[in-house]
């Protein structure tokens, strides 16, 4: 195999809400491969805190504290970054999560959840890609979810906004692509994050999963940073638009 495939020492990348969970297993394992990781969240302590984690890793980190909703900070996050060295990946990972039936989701909890899984994603991704166009290159990932496909009661909205994603992806790789900026997702089943422990610690959810799923378990995060390898690297440079789903089988099992 052509370890140079997949070679991203050197590169820059950014990941939003990175400060904990998902995000910070995708810092972690870019670092190790020798990318400047920049840290995104809105806590300058958590931030801190994360950070401190990666010392001591391949690739240098630092952190860029901004609200992915807030247009104008975006900018202003975005071209301090730029002045200072290119952005050469970017991971659109910040996202919430707040369960409630349908018919008793408060428009404005809605609003919320669509302004920072699916509004954010494109604000963060439109900015930093017109600095990858000017360039000719760049790699975007999305964070995704196998709600992007299914449904699942209390998870309306969660679901709505991934399957926008989903959509958004694919419609940026194609107004992209021809700059050579790839636009790629991850979707991940469950895995045990500070978003899911209540699930996992659930006997009841915990016992439907682990049956629903073919693999027949939770998934392990460092899991998911296979895909993100990829999606990140060389190895993806004719991959636009795609969604691989990590989810021990879920989407392809009745």
């Amino acid at each position: 195999m052509n370890d140079a495939l997949f070679d991203i020492s050197g590169k820059r990348a950014l990941i939003t809400g990175s400060s904990r969970g998902l995000g910070l297993v995708f810092a972690r394992a870019l670092a190790e491969r020798g990318c400047h990781v920049v840290l995104n969240g809105r806590s300058v302590a958590a931030l801190e805190e994360a950070a401190h984690a990666l010392s001591g890793l391949d690739g240098a980190v630092s952190t860029s504290v901004f609200d992915v909703v807030d247009e104008a900070a975006v900018d202003e996050a975005i071209a301090g970054l730029e002045a200072d060295a290119p952005i050469d990946i970017l991971v659109n990972n910040a996202g919430i999560q707040i369960r409630s039936p349908l018919e008793s989701m408060p428009v404005d909890r809605w609003r919320e959840i669509v302004d920072v899984n699916l509004t954010g994603a494109f604000i963060v991704a439109r900015r930093v890609a017109r600095e990858m166009i000017a360039r000719r290159r760049g790699k975007i990932v999305n964070t995704c979810s196998v709600l992007s496909d299914l449904g699942r009661e209390t998870s309306g909205p969660y679901a709505a906004t991934k399957g926008g994603l989903r959509t958004l992806t694919r419609a940026m790789a194609v107004d992209w692509a021809r700059h050579n900026v790839q636009v790629n997702a991850i979707g991940p089943g469950y895995f045990i994050t500070e978003m899911t422990k209540p699930l996992a610690e659930n006997p009841e959810f915990d016992a439907w999963l682990t049956a629903r799923t073919p693999a027949g378990r939770w998934g392990d995060p460092v899991e998911l940073t296979g895909a993100l390898i990829l999606f990140c690297s060389p190895a993806s440079d004719f991959i636009s638009g795609q969604l691989l789903y990590v989810d021990g089988g879920i989407t392809v099992s009745l």
